[in-house]
Protein backbone atom coordinates (compact mmCIF):
# COMPACT_ATOMS: atom_id res chain seq x y z
CA UNK A 1 0.00 0.00 0.00
CA UNK A 2 1.44 3.51 -0.76
CA UNK A 3 2.53 5.84 2.31
CA UNK A 4 -0.70 8.25 0.49
CA UNK A 5 -3.11 5.12 0.81
CA UNK A 6 -2.28 4.42 3.87
CA UNK A 7 -2.44 8.34 4.91
CA UNK A 8 -6.01 7.88 3.55
CA UNK A 9 -7.16 5.06 5.08
CA UNK A 10 -5.59 6.21 8.70
CA UNK A 11 -7.74 9.18 8.17
CA UNK A 12 -11.04 7.75 7.50
CA UNK A 13 -10.58 5.09 10.35
CA UNK A 14 -9.78 8.15 12.82
CA UNK A 15 -12.86 9.67 11.55
CA UNK A 16 -14.86 6.91 12.03
CA UNK A 17 -13.24 6.17 15.82
CA UNK A 18 -13.87 9.85 16.80
CA UNK A 19 -16.39 11.32 14.38
CA UNK A 20 -16.33 15.34 14.68
CA UNK A 21 -19.97 17.32 14.79
CA UNK A 22 -21.30 14.05 16.67
CA UNK A 23 -24.63 15.33 17.91
CA UNK A 24 -28.03 16.03 17.95
CA UNK A 25 -28.97 20.30 17.39
CA UNK A 26 -31.72 21.51 19.71
CA UNK A 27 -31.67 24.82 18.34
CA UNK A 28 -31.24 23.39 14.64
CA UNK A 29 -33.53 25.44 11.91
CA UNK A 30 -33.26 22.18 9.41
CA UNK A 31 -33.09 18.42 9.65
CA UNK A 32 -33.35 15.62 7.30
CA UNK A 33 -32.71 11.91 7.64
CA UNK A 34 -31.33 10.17 5.09
CA UNK A 35 -30.54 6.01 4.34
CA UNK A 36 -28.58 3.70 2.55
CA UNK A 37 -30.83 0.31 1.84
CA UNK A 38 -27.61 -1.64 0.45
CA UNK A 39 -25.96 -1.30 3.36
CA UNK A 40 -28.09 -0.05 6.36
CA UNK A 41 -26.01 2.98 6.97
CA UNK A 42 -28.44 5.82 8.36
CA UNK A 43 -27.60 9.25 9.15
CA UNK A 44 -30.15 12.23 10.56
CA UNK A 45 -28.67 16.03 9.39
CA UNK A 46 -29.16 18.88 11.38
CA UNK A 47 -28.78 22.02 10.01
CA UNK A 48 -28.53 25.66 11.99
CA UNK A 49 -28.85 28.56 9.18
CA UNK A 50 -27.34 31.95 9.91
CA UNK A 51 -29.13 33.93 6.73
CA UNK A 52 -27.49 31.78 4.05
CA UNK A 53 -24.18 30.76 6.13
CA UNK A 54 -24.47 27.31 7.52
CA UNK A 55 -23.53 28.37 11.06
CA UNK A 56 -23.80 24.80 11.93
CA UNK A 57 -24.11 21.37 11.64
CA UNK A 58 -24.13 18.02 12.92
CA UNK A 59 -25.29 14.55 12.43
CA UNK A 60 -25.78 11.62 14.13
CA UNK A 61 -26.20 7.52 12.65
CA UNK A 62 -25.03 4.02 11.91
CA UNK A 63 -23.08 2.61 9.21
CA UNK A 64 -19.78 1.86 8.17
CA UNK A 65 -16.41 3.34 8.58
CA UNK A 66 -16.83 5.61 5.28
CA UNK A 67 -20.47 7.09 6.01
CA UNK A 68 -19.67 7.87 9.46
CA UNK A 69 -16.04 9.39 7.81
CA UNK A 70 -17.72 11.14 5.20
CA UNK A 71 -20.16 12.94 7.59
CA UNK A 72 -18.00 13.97 10.29
CA UNK A 73 -15.61 15.60 7.03
CA UNK A 74 -18.25 16.98 5.58
CA UNK A 75 -19.58 18.81 8.72
CA UNK A 76 -16.59 20.80 8.77
CA UNK A 77 -16.11 20.99 5.45
CA UNK A 78 -19.96 22.94 5.18
CA UNK A 79 -19.76 24.86 9.08
CA UNK A 80 -19.11 28.57 8.09
CA UNK A 81 -19.84 28.33 4.34
CA UNK A 82 -22.35 29.87 2.30
CA UNK A 83 -25.73 27.80 1.02
CA UNK A 84 -24.02 27.87 -2.67
CA UNK A 85 -20.08 27.27 -1.51
CA UNK A 86 -21.53 23.93 0.41
CA UNK A 87 -23.80 23.04 -3.43
CA UNK A 88 -20.48 23.48 -5.14
CA UNK A 89 -18.52 21.37 -2.57
CA UNK A 90 -20.87 18.63 -2.80
CA UNK A 91 -20.78 18.73 -6.68
CA UNK A 92 -17.21 18.86 -6.71
CA UNK A 93 -16.83 15.94 -3.65
CA UNK A 94 -19.83 13.71 -5.48
CA UNK A 95 -17.73 14.05 -8.66
CA UNK A 96 -14.41 12.90 -6.54
CA UNK A 97 -16.52 10.04 -5.29
CA UNK A 98 -17.66 8.74 -8.79
CA UNK A 99 -14.19 8.92 -10.69
CA UNK A 100 -15.49 12.38 -13.19
CA UNK A 101 -13.71 14.79 -11.49
CA UNK A 102 -10.83 16.23 -13.21
CA UNK A 103 -6.97 14.94 -12.24
CA UNK A 104 -5.87 18.04 -10.34
CA UNK A 105 -8.65 19.10 -8.80
CA UNK A 106 -9.04 16.79 -5.47
CA UNK A 107 -6.62 19.24 -3.93
CA UNK A 108 -9.42 21.80 -3.92
CA UNK A 109 -11.59 19.51 -1.41
CA UNK A 110 -8.50 19.29 1.27
CA UNK A 111 -9.32 16.76 3.95
CA UNK A 112 -12.09 15.48 1.68
CA UNK A 113 -9.60 13.85 -1.17
CA UNK A 114 -9.20 10.97 1.42
CA UNK A 115 -12.00 9.68 -0.63
CA UNK A 116 -10.93 9.59 -3.69
CA UNK A 117 -10.50 5.80 -3.44
CA UNK A 118 -14.00 5.41 -3.81
CA UNK A 119 -14.63 5.71 -7.07
CA UNK A 120 -12.82 2.30 -7.43
CA UNK A 121 -15.54 0.72 -5.10
CA UNK A 122 -18.68 1.62 -6.88
CA UNK A 123 -20.60 -0.01 -4.34
CA UNK A 124 -18.73 2.45 -1.97
CA UNK A 125 -20.12 5.45 -3.77
CA UNK A 126 -23.26 5.60 -1.56
CA UNK A 127 -21.90 5.26 1.59
CA UNK A 128 -19.59 8.02 1.13
CA UNK A 129 -22.60 10.23 -0.54
CA UNK A 130 -24.90 9.77 1.93
CA UNK A 131 -24.58 12.44 4.29
CA UNK A 132 -24.16 14.68 1.56
CA UNK A 133 -27.60 14.25 -0.09
CA UNK A 134 -28.84 14.22 3.50
CA UNK A 135 -27.32 17.42 4.25
CA UNK A 136 -28.86 18.76 0.98
CA UNK A 137 -32.42 17.46 1.18
CA UNK A 138 -32.05 19.31 5.04
CA UNK A 139 -30.84 22.46 3.28
CA UNK A 140 -33.41 22.43 0.11
CA UNK A 141 -36.48 21.55 2.60
CA UNK A 142 -35.81 19.31 5.47
CA UNK A 143 -37.99 19.55 8.08
CA UNK A 144 -37.45 21.97 11.56
CA UNK A 145 -36.80 19.37 14.20
CA UNK A 146 -39.84 17.94 15.63
CA UNK A 147 -42.02 19.73 13.36
CA UNK A 148 -43.21 18.15 9.99
CA UNK A 149 -42.80 19.81 6.91
CA UNK A 150 -45.43 22.34 5.86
Amino acid sequence: MSSLSELYQNVILEHNRSPRNFRPMTDADRKADGHNPLCGDQVTVWVKLEGDVIGDVSFQGAGCAISKASASLMTGAVKGKRREEADALFDRFHRLVTGTLPAGESETLGKLAVFSGVSQFPIRVKCASLSWHTLKAALEGGSPPDRPIA
